[in-house]
C-alpha cells in the first residue's frame, strides 16, 4: 500500500495535564508499528514536543536521561534486543536551527532516514522537502496551564497503524 492509497485519518484530542501526554506516549509505545515510523512534531516553543518526545522514549525503554537535540540536530538511541523487544534504532531530530533546508541534505540524514527504527522530528518544517512523507504528524498547541490541543494526522498506512 502507498500513501496514495492510503485514507488519511485526523483525529483531534486534548491532553488535559502532562499525566495524559505520558499517557499517550505509553499508548503509542505499545504499537508494533513505532518500531519504523517517522513522526513528527510541530507546534510553537514551549508547546510540549519534547516533553511527549521524553515520555516516548522512556515508554519505549530509554534509560537515562533524554537530551534536546536543539544544538546537537540529532540524539540517536539504542535499545538493546531483548524478550520484550527485537532491538531499536531511535532518532530524535531537532531541526529549528536550520536556516536553510539545504543543510538537512548537507549533514548526510539521507541514510538515516532511510534505515529500520523510529525517527522523531522537531520543527520538519526548517528541513523543507527533503524529509520523506511522515507516518504521523501531531500538531501541538499549548492551551491554558498544561492543557494541549493536539491534532493527529496520518500520512500512510504506518500511521494509521499507529492510531489504531
Amino acid at each position: 500500500m502507498t500513501a496514495q492509497d492510503h485514507p488519511l485519518i485526523v483525529k483531534n484530542i486534548l491532553w488535559q495535564d502532562e499525566a495524559a501526554t505520558l499517557a499517550f506516549a505509553q499508548a503509542l509505545a505499545r504499537q508494533p508499528a513505532i518500531g519504523r515510523s517517522l513522526i513528527e512534531l510541530q507546534g510553537d516553543l514551549g508547546a510540549g514536543k519534547t516533553t511527549f518526545v521524553r515520555h516516548l522514549l522512556k515508554s519505549l525503554g530509554v534509560q537515562g536521561r533524554i537530551k534536546s537535540p536543539t544544538y546537537a540536530v540529532v540524539e540517536a538511541y539504542m535499545l538493546s534486543a531483548s524478550s520484550l523487544n527485537p532491538g531499536l534504532n531511535i532518532w530524535h531530530f531537532d531541526f529549528y536551527r536550520f536556516n536553510d533546508p539545504r543543510e538537512w541534505e548537507e549533514a548526510g540524514f539521507r541514510d538515516i532516514f532511510a534505515s529500520p527504527g523510529l525517527k522523531l522530528v522537531e520543527w520538519p518544517e526548517k528541513a523543507g522537502p527533503h524529509l520523506p512523507q511522515p507516518d504521523l504528524l501531531l500538531h501541538i498547541e499549548a492551551l491554558s496551564g498544561d492543557v494541549r490541543a493536539v491534532t493527529l494526522t496520518t500520512g500512510t498506512a504506518t500511521g494509521a497503524e499507529l492510531l489504531a
